[in-house]
């Protein structure tokens, strides 16, 4: 998808900052701006990807977690796969993009634009 017009929100952000915000904490900053924000589809769309991201990595991870030695390893190149996943996420959105990620961005997408 391509960039947006950078515009205000009903949070009183502008639009790229409110969707960097969205992934800054993961599922909690996720779920303040989509109940924050009821119109402006852009920051809708990276909060419900943050939300889907985030806790899909949580489960995994916590599933991992039981699996000893080979699971904790998995774990940990996990972490690490997230965090540039999260920096990664958080500068397209800062710099206006929506980066539809596989299944998450699907998801998202289909939310953002009303559909379930």
């Amino acid at each position: 998808m391509g960039q947006t017009e950078v515009t205000k929100t009903s949070s009183g952000l502008q639009q790229n900052v409110a969707g960097a915000l969205c992934y800054l904490a993961g599922w909690v900053t996720g779920i303040a701006f989509l109940v924050m924000e009821k119109e402006d589809r852009f920051v809708r769309f990276h909060a419900i990807q943050s939300i889907v991201v985030s806790a899909g990595f949580m489960v995994v991870m916590i599933v991992l977690g039981f699996i000893p030695i080979i699971g904790w390893v998995i774990n940990m190149l996990l972490g690490i796969a997230l965090f540039i996943l999260w920096v990664v996420l958080m500068l397209n959105a800062y710099r206006g993009r929506m980066m539809k990620l596989p299944v998450a961005g699907n998801i998202a997408e289909g939310q953002a634009n009303g559909k379930s």
